[in-house]
């Protein structure tokens, strides 16, 4: 008779980190955003969200995703945690002593934004198996990416506005998506609906 090797299982107790990181995500897109519409001028508000919420707060979302065994949230809200900390440094690196050389032009810019809108695409894809709201942010994102990019490589200005009143739309599903997984997992039922696919 062969020995039994007892089998030991871990319960994952920690919490959801999604909801961090799509409130991250999603305030600071549409505080940006207001700003791409035209409302109000880039400042010291929309960096340090860059900074905090948006590039620090997802990446550790990003991180207890990893520890959750999710890839795609790992993915997701280390890239896009990394792509604002990217976008704060392409603004602050030309206003120091050592970098006022190295501004990036407007095409540079806009092939930067048509990469992550590349990736953000692919991303999409993958949000096709996962719920409604998920599909939405992405879908949104990927366009939103693809305006800011032929905007810059245009210097098309009115599409730049355009792409502000639809970049502040994906920042409100994201924030959607933070509160609906709050309140359903406080109310231990769907109060707010995500579209969860059956």
């Amino acid at each position: 008779m062969q020995p039994t090797t007892p089998v030991t299982t871990i319960k994952d107790s920690t919490a959801n980190p999604a909801p961090l990181g799509l409130l991250g995500f999603g305030m600071t897109t549409v505080l940006l955003n207001i700003h791409n519409a035209g409302i109000y001028e880039l400042d010291s508000m929309i960096l340090g969200m860059g900074i905090f919420m948006g590039g620090l707060a997802q990446v550790l979302a990003g991180y207890q995703e990893w520890k959750k065994n999710n890839t795609f949230g790992a993915t997701a809200f280390t890239a896009y945690g990394m792509f604002w900390l990217t976008l704060v440094a392409i603004i602050i690196i030309p206003k120091t002593s050592f970098g006022t050389d190295l501004k990036s032009s407007e095409t540079a810019m806009g092939w930067f934004l048509f990469m992550w809108g590349l990736f953000t695409l692919f991303m999409f894809i993958g949000t096709l198996k996962l719920n409604r709201v998920l599909q939405l942010i992405f879908f949104t994102l990927t366009v939103l990416f693809f305006l800011l990019s032929v905007s810059d490589l245009t210097g098309n200005a009115p599409l730049k506005i355009a792409a502000g009143w639809e970049g502040i739309l994906c920042g409100l599903l994201a924030f959607y998506g933070c509160v609906a997984q709050v309140i359903n997992e406080v109310h231990g039922k769907t109060v707010l609906p995500m579209g969860v696919k059956k």
